[in-house]
């Protein structure tokens, strides 16, 4: 069944008004104090939850401070740094990289628009996202993540399972001015109420709203 543009709208409203009274606070789970701790912190944390990223990065940012340092630090050394956060070969890579990159393109401040940010190594649009929205406050599209995925899906305002193209149909449902909080808020409530394997359906506040795509 093909639903009309301005109906997955005013269902996306609808959402966006109960996620804001339900989660009016919500934010960035990842603990960060600049741009670059946001980045790094963003990397770590694929395929890893944000409380062991968060174990990880008070220790690996007091070591290292600035792009300079990472761009600089053994391999080995970071590996071993950031070895409990999983696929850690392949993330110490990444970010040395990626480090070495904002050295030699951006004077080693971490870039404030999209094509730069996905340009530098190891940095996807959702990361990219996550640091304009959150370390700069640059609406550049809708963080798609896992629980953002199921959830959208769910209720009915996007039908893929592409990261890509469910940004673009959620980007394309919301005002701009949204794009920021409806991720965060998203989030929180698939951590909170709406479970992968088992949804509070019975305690969501969106539950007269919710078509319940792909619930048991």
């Amino acid at each position: 069944m093909v639903v009309a543009v301005a109906d997955l709208k005013r269902q996306a409203a609808k959402v966006v008004k109960h996620l804001a009274s339900d989660y009016p606070d919500a934010h960035c789970a990842l603990d960060f104090k600049s741009p670059l701790q946001l980045l790094i912190a963003t990397i770590l944390s694929a395929q890893c939850t944000d409380k062991r990223v968060n174990i990880v990065t008070p220790g690996l940012f007091t070591k290292y401070k600035i792009a300079a340092d990472f761009a600089r630090a053994p391999l080995p050394a970071l590996e071993k740094a950031i070895q409990s956060t999983g696929f850690f070969r392949n993330k110490a890579k990444n970010i040395k990289a990626c480090c070495q990159a904002i050295m030699d393109l951006h004077d080693g401040e971490v870039p404030q628009d999209l094509d730069s940010l996905v340009a530098l190594p190891g940095v996807g649009r959702k990361t990219a996202n996550v640091v304009l929205g959150t370390a700069f406050g640059i609406p550049s599209g809708v963080v798609v993540d896992t629980h953002v995925s199921r959830i959208a899906q769910r209720l009915g305002l996007t039908t893929t399972t592409d990261a890509v193209k469910a940004e673009a149909e959620l980007c394309a449902l919301l005002p701009k001015k949204e794009w920021i909080d409806f991720s965060h808020r998203l989030i929180w409530h698939g951590r909170a109420v709406c479970d992968a394997r088992r949804p509070k359906c019975d305690i969501c506040s969106l539950n007269r709203i919710c078509p319940r795509i792909g619930v048991a």
